[in-house]
């Protein structure tokens, strides 16, 4: 059912904490599934330095976490917002289709994540759109394979 990716990032996650004094800070949940999805990012002049992340789920919600938090380490607030749900699956060389979810829930963290970086520093970032809310019900999305 899972990808050997999938169960390794299940079962060793990557980046996988708090950063206490965050430049950003994003959470969404899922309220179908109970999934709950934290991510930290510290950014330094626009280059993301370091990134965290707490998440209440099943395993793939824990492997999105911490395959999109691979993602986007090192990498410029522009190229960040790039990453989107499919980017996580095709790197973790796919997802169930029910779970496709956790997916998007890793997106939606992370770009909540980069929104509250920015309200915080007064700036904009392009493409990027309020959060609907900290935590909603999520969409459900298929798979585009």
């Amino acid at each position: 059912m899972y990808t050997e990716k999938v169960m390794d990032h299940f079962m060793n996650p990557r980046n996988m904490g708090e950063i206490t004094q965050a430049s950003g800070v994003g959470t969404v949940g899922n309220a179908k599934c109970g999934d709950i999805m934290r991510i930290f990012l510290e950014i330094k002049d626009g280059i993301i330095e370091d990134v965290k992340f707490k998440t209440f789920g099943c395993g793939a919600a824990v492997a999105t976490s911490s395959m999109a938090t691979e993602l986007v380490k090192g990498k410029s607030i522009q190229e960040a917002m790039t990453i989107t749900n499919k980017a996580v699956a095709e790197a973790l060389d796919g997802l169930p289709p029910v779970k496709m979810h956790c997916s998007l829930l890793a997106e939606e963290a992370l770009h909540a994540a980069l929104y509250d970086y920015a309200t915080k520093n007064n700036i904009v970032i392009d493409g990027l759109e309020a959060p609907k809310a900290d935590i909603h019900e999520g969409e459900e999305v298929e798979d585009e394979e």
